[in-house]
């Protein structure tokens, strides 16, 4: 089993929404944040090696058929580099509601880090080193934001073959989604989750749900 989907789309573009949809379409299992929560003795320091250059692929990613989310999105170059034929999907919206919902839900969490129980602490600077690594460290205002956001994604389209890259909004639905992929569209409703309150929910719960 290898990687046959990235996601390039930082946090709060629809990941999780996608996650589920690429679970629904045989693309799974879907590796998301939410999986370096559930495992994280074994995640935080595989992604802390990747942030200081030596990254472990296979280790990270061995049993997933795709990857969405930070820290996936964080390192769409040598993802790029690493999987020739993989297809990459960049989430995205609107630069102002995104920078909107990035500084109340991530950026307020990283910021806080230092609050955070003693057990979260480590997942949490690893994030906050690729969210930085992204492009987003700490201290910048809304203007920042919506101007780095519009970066990285500018950033991704210069880096991956357009015949391997999909620009695209959860809002959009199946179609897009499964034209790209060559999938039929299947007849359940397309998944949308993960507001502000699941965010919050899905990290006080430690990502168990």
């Amino acid at each position: 089993m290898t990687i046959q989907v990235f996601g390039a789309g930082v946090g709060r573009t629809g990941t999780y929404s996608l996650k589920l949809a690429l679970q629904q379409l045989g693309l799974g299992p879907c590796f998301h944040m939410e999986e370096v929560l559930q495992h994280m003795p074994v995640q935080v320091p595989l992604w802390s090696n990747a942030l200081n250059g030596k990254p472990d692929w296979q280790a990270i990613y061995g049993g997933y058929e795709s990857a969405v989310d930070w820290p996936t999105a964080g390192f769409f170059r040598e993802l790029n580099a690493a999987y020739p034929s993989a297809r990459f999907v960049l989430t995205h919206r609107s630069p102002e509601s995104w920078a909107d919902s990035f500084g109340a839900t991530i950026y307020t969490l990283i910021g806080d880090r230092y609050n955070a129980p003693p057990d979260m602490k480590a997942w949490l600077e690893m994030a906050a080193g690729v969210i930085a690594r992204t492009g987003f460290p700490e201290g910048l205002d809304r203007d920042a934001l919506v101007e780095r956001f519009v970066a990285h994604n500018e950033a991704v389209k210069k880096t991956i073959p357009a015949d391997r890259l999909l620009v695209y909004e959860i809002r959009q639905g199946w179609e897009p989604l499964c034209e790209f992929l060559g999938v039929p569209v299947p007849e359940p409703a397309f998944p949308r989750s993960n507001d502000r309150t699941e965010f919050w929910d899905l990290v006080a719960g430690n990502g168990r749900r």
